[in-house]
């Protein structure tokens, strides 16, 4: 049995494959970069060159898969329906997929499919600490315009969530709130990470307006940068409370932030 695994570099998606690969599973992870995936995911896992994002560049990635796991990103739903047609055609019978942040059409085509499926709902990524790399390396100062806390949940968390959803019984119709152990603040994070990265890091409120221009400054675009700033600023209980679904479903607790700056401390400084 094959599990094929969409967005296989992406922040959750290589977890993913980790997870299923240090379980002896066989994967089969989709990528646009072949040689940058086997450098980033390691010998024992079949590379296939497309995006699900075009399901037509998949159409020879479906033998022998019989569970796929997809992560929801920027232009998947407008053919979410035609990828997940494709996947229960070719014989796919249990499906996990990380949302997008609500339950928009390939959420809902995943939930009507017919199969099993496990919904990970994520708040927000540790990861997500990364998009403060460059102004910590520059001066060392973080810039945001909220200070609300988060509950963020390590990514490997969410991998190895999928894989025991995806390989065991009891998850089918599940919709998994995901977060860390701890809801933190940014300057609380911050303390943390200072000490993981050896260095003071300071901390300057910004206006929406500005983390708007910010964002929109990288490319993306204005509706999505509202909508990103927008999260921030109306954050919701369950993005600040914390659950615990992690812990219940693999067994042990979830990680905490201070480990993932153990693990990550060091571009920091």
């Amino acid at each position: 049995m094959t599990t094929l695994v969409t967005g296989a570099t992406g922040n959750t998606g290589r977890q993913v494959v980790r997870e299923l690969v240090s379980r002896g599973e066989k994967v089969r992870a989709v990528t646009r970069d072949a040689d940058a995936a086997r450098v980033l995911l390691g010998p024992g896992v079949e590379l296939f060159t497309g995006t699900h994002t075009v399901p037509s560049t998949l159409d020879d990635a479906w033998h022998g898969v019989d569970r796929l796991h997809v992560t929801v990103t920027n232009g998947l739903a407008d053919v979410g329906t035609e990828l997940i047609g494709k996947a229960i055609d070719a014989g796919v019978r249990r499906i996990t997929v990380v949302w997008g942040g609500g339950v928009g059409p390939v959420e809902r085509a995943i939930a009507e499919s017919g199969v099993e499926w496990t919904r990970l709902e994520p708040q927000e990524f540790m990861s997500n600490t990364l998009t403060w790399l460059d102004p910590i390396r520059t001066d060392g100062v973080v810039r945001e315009p909220y200070a609300h806390p988060s509950a963020l949940v390590h990514e490997a968390d969410i991998g190895a969530v999928a894989a025991v959803a995806l390989l065991e019984d009891g998850h089918a119709g599940r919709a998994y709130n995901l977060t860390g152990p701890q809801a933190l603040t940014p300057h609380e994070r911050l303390a943390i990470l200072s000490k993981a990265a050896g260095r003071e890091i300071g901390f300057t409120t910004i206006s929406h307006q500005q983390a708007v221009e910010r964002l929109m400054a990288t490319g993306v675009s204005q509706a999505d940068a509202d909508y990103v700033i927008g999260w921030y600023a109306e954050s919701s209980p369950e993005s600040y409370t914390v659950d615990p679904t992690v812990e219940q479903v693999l067994g042990r607790p979830a990680r905490t932030f201070a480990q993932w700056a153990a693990e990550h401390g060091h571009l920091f400084g």
